[in-house]
């Protein structure tokens, strides 16, 4: 219930007064429908099918007001209005679905970009505990659930509206009767509490096996490579038919579960509507007239009272749904990243310019602060302003830590970041990520055009400045041989593309923002010797300009940076020259390069390759 009132209140702070208008509108439909029941008696005895009298009933007012019509138009003057009565409350009727489509649409619009906002806004941390794949049915399939629970709220507040009003009028024309519908009607919803509950466990099933569906066939697309190398399609596939079978027997106990719910629900009303008949003639002594307008008011009731309950039964199942979501924004603003500037995002500030480089004092981390096991532990290091710092180290030893907490993606559990001197935090971040350009190992394009691609970091850029960028990066020749150019569409993630070209034109991209700051995370891995050895010297033309970092597996590759950082389990335990380190032969650098085959020539103190 306190979810219910939750979304209640969410529904209202969105759509402010629509709301209401809605609910009165919704209230003068009931109240036309009840005048328009009112009129069947007079309707009746005027047409001679019955003989009925209207004298004991409401509906008698009705009549002292037609007796100025001159006789032998009273039933047509009757039908007029009835007809009138009928049609004004279709066309209300029709305004309000019309206001419903709105009040739904803005409130699931709104909900949609707040969570994506929390979501834009939470630091990196929070994405590295979250499966992706959850993000993902959060504002798909959670977001759908919610979206049809809100119809059915809407739903359900037109039913409750038009069922009290039609309460009401039960009431004026016999109170004890009607008080006796009302007292089974609550005893019915009482003892469908079960069912309700029934239900919400049901939609929280259904919601996890919706996510654990969409985790593993994100992992079969993304690994189909491996999957088809490897022969591992009958597995895969076994793993889905499994998935398959435990759904649909959820669902089947869900729909069973509905169904008899529905089941028990209609059939204590046929009891009771007959009950009611026998009790109203025999106890309370109903004259025929108004006995007939309680019981087609309550005939038109009863499948309201149906409605109501079905519709309480399916929020329930939306409830686990709705509950995500809402926790899923406490927890992105609980994770939120700038909190000094909340309403600051990174386009909105003033680039920094990174004069005096960047550094790190005592910095300590770990990913789960639980464990005694340190991502980094103190770190000292600075990294000079447009030089060349490369960063190596075994796999895990806290390469790719280092780069996100330079780039402010992590925060020190302890120690601090600088730039320039000044605490990296609130307007300082800020203003280094419109200073940094980051080149993953694993590049990542959006399946759009190349140039789509491109001013997706600098959506001014000049035709010669893509080109320039393209240049760079050793690809416009490429880009030139297609068909389209710039306007090559390249798939999804770039599928169209070999793993050399993705990286280039991602590299094309970072270079074509001019940054300040320039991390390279094995950019250049995918690529053969020919297309590093032209990357590796324009990036050294860089120099000078850009602060260059580097993570390098392959240390040939980094043999004229101005710096190189060796880390082990976390910590800094060599920085220096390349050269430098190379002659510390108990270092473990020169061990690294030994097991690359890179060995000191003595005689010229160079570097040659073991063949």
């Amino acid at each position: 219930m306190k979810l219910i009132l939750h979304l209640t209140k969410r529904l209202y702070a969105y759509t402010g007064s629509r709301l209401l208008w809605n609910t009165a509108g919704m209230m003068l439909v009931s109240c036309l429908d009840g005048f328009g029941i009112m009129l069947l008696i007079p309707l009746i005895g005027m047409s001679g099918i019955l003989n009925v009298s209207t004298g004991s009933t409401p509906a008698a007012s009705v009549v002292q007001l037609l007796k100025w019509i001159p006789e032998g138009l009273g039933l047509p003057v009757i039908l007029a209005v009835y007809v009138v009565l009928l049609l004004g409350q279709a066309v209300l009727q029709r305004g309000l679905a019309i206001q419903d489509a709105a009040i739904h649409t803005r409130f699931i619009n709104r909900l949609r970009l707040e969570t994506y906002r929390s979501v834009l806004e939470a630091n990196w941390s929070f994405f590295v505990k979250k499966r992706k794949s959850d993000l993902i049915h959060s504002m798909t399939g959670e977001l759908g659930q919610v979206t049809g629970g809100v119809q059915l709220f809407l739903q359900m507040l037109n039913s409750v509206t038009f069922t009290a009003i039609q309460l009401g009028i039960a009431f004026w024309l016999s109170a004890r009767m009607t008080a006796f519908v009302l007292i089974c009607g609550v005893v019915l919803l009482l003892c469908s509490r079960t069912f309700i509950y029934g239900s919400k466990a049901a939609g929280g099933r259904l919601l996890e096996m919706g996510k654990s569906y969409l985790a593993g066939i994100t992992d079969h697309f993304n690994g189909m490579k491996d999957i088809k190398s490897n022969s591992l399609e009958e597995p895969r596939y076994e793993w889905l038919r499994r998935w398959s079978d435990e759904i649909e027997a959820e669902r089947m106990k869900q729909v069973r579960l509905s169904t008899k719910s529905q089941l028990l629900y209609r059939g204590a009303s046929v009891i009771l509507i007959a009950i009611f008949a026998y009790i109203s003639v025999t106890w309370f002594h109903a004259e025929r007239e108004q006995l007939l307008l309680i019981i087609i008011i309550f005939s038109r009731l009863w499948p309201r009272f149906t409605g109501i309950q079905s519709n309480l039964e399916s929020l329930a199942s939306m409830l686990p749904a709705f509950r995500t979501l809402t926790d899923l924004q406490e927890e992105c603003a609980a994770s939120r990243e700038f909190r000094e500037t909340p309403a600051a995002l990174p386009d909105s500030a003033e680039r920094a310019k990174v004069q005096i480089g960047l550094e790190c004092r005592e910095v300590t981390y770990r990913y789960d602060r639980s464990q005694p096991i340190y991502a980094l532990k103190n770190v000292n290091l600075f990294l000079p302003a447009n030089r060349m710092t490369a960063v190596v180290g075994k796999s895990g030893a806290g390469k790719s830590t280092l780069i996100d907490m330079l780039m402010g993606l992590l925060t020190p559990e302890s120690g601090q970041v600088h730039v320039d001197g000044k605490p990296l935090s609130g307007s300082t971040l800020l203003s280094l990520r419109q200073a940094v350009s980051y080149v993953p190992q694993d590049p990542f394009l959006f399946n759009a055009t190349i140039r789509d691609n491109l001013r997706l970091i600098a959506p001014e850029a000049s035709e010669a400045e893509l080109w320039e960028a393209l240049e760079f990066a050793v690809i416009a020749e490429l880009v030139r041989r297609l068909p389209q150019g710039l306007d090559t569409l390249i798939g999804d993630r770039g599928v169209r593309l070999s793993g050399g070209e993705r990286q280039r034109l991602v590299l094309a991209r970072a270079i074509l923002r001019k940054p300040a700051v320039l991390v390279l995370d094995e950019a250049t891995s995918a690529l053969d010797t020919e297309n590093e050895v032209k990357i590796q010297q324009a990036i050294e033309k860089l120099k000078g300009t850009t602060t260059l970092i580097v993570i390098a597996h392959r240390l040939s590759t980094i043999r004229n940076a101005d710096q190189v950082v060796v880390l082990e389990q976390g910590e800094v335990i060599q920085a220096g020259a390349f050269e430098k380190l190379a002659a510390e032969r108990s270092g473990k650098f020169a061990q690294l390069l030994k097991n690359q085959g890179m060995v000191p020539d003595p005689v010229i103190d160079t570097f040659s390759i073991k063949n």
